[in-house]
């Protein structure tokens, strides 16, 4: 595990000015950079669709909508932390509606500490989804690779009328003798015979 601190990139959803302000003062630049802010949904999802962000923090409500929708689909589409702020009096009710989405939601008024706190979570979390990504995308890589392969085997079969123990061997000696992945050589049969 790498031991060196990660920084994140954080775009605050929010109209209030103070809320705001408040917020800068918990999101040093030596962690969190860099940090945009915007103030509705509409300029947020504008914002997302430039470039991803670790962390999304909303404060709710907001100029043109709630806020609750981004949040939940924010968490359903992509690996980001998302931090819901939500007026005490709807705190249960939104809560109860985004906790399956993975979305973390936090009461206003809150305390300076709680909200660090809350940060911390977020960003072990992203780390945590971070790690994820990374397997999923190694995984689809090795499927992508094997579908590579046993297409290159079919042509192998139907073109020079090989069985496919040989053509598995065949590809598996190309590999080995040019020094190159199974992937390469599959796709050079493949371009060679399609």
């Amino acid at each position: 595990m790498d031991l060196k601190e990660q920084v994140y990139s954080v775009l605050v959803v929010s109209a209030s000015e103070k809320f705001n302000q408040s917020l800068a003062g918990l999101l040093p630049q030596s962690r969190f950079s860099p940090v945009r802010t915007v103030s509705g949904v509409g300029a947020a999802r504008r914002e997302l669709l430039e470039r991803p962000y670790d962390l999304v923090l909303i404060n709710t409500p907001l100029p043109d909508q709630s806020g609750v929708r981004l949040a939940i689909d924010l968490c359903g589409d992509s690996g980001t932390g998302v931090l819901l702020f939500v007026k005490s009096e709807h705190y249960a009710e939104v809560a109860d509606r985004v906790e399956d989405y993975g979305v973390l939601t936090l009461q206003k008024p809150t305390s300076s500490g709680l909200v660090a706190q809350s940060l911390h979570l977020l960003c072990g979390t992203r780390e945590r989804l971070r790690r994820m990504e990374q397997k999923t995308a190694s995984i689809a890589e090795k499927m992508e690779e094997i579908r590579l392969v046993n297409r290159a085997k079919w042509l192998l079969i139907s073109e020079l009328k090989m069985t496919e123990s040989d053509a598995h061997r065949y590809i598996e000696k190309q590999a080995m003798d040019r020094c190159v992945t199974r992937r390469a050589v599959a796709e050079s049969i493949i371009q060679t015979y399609q």
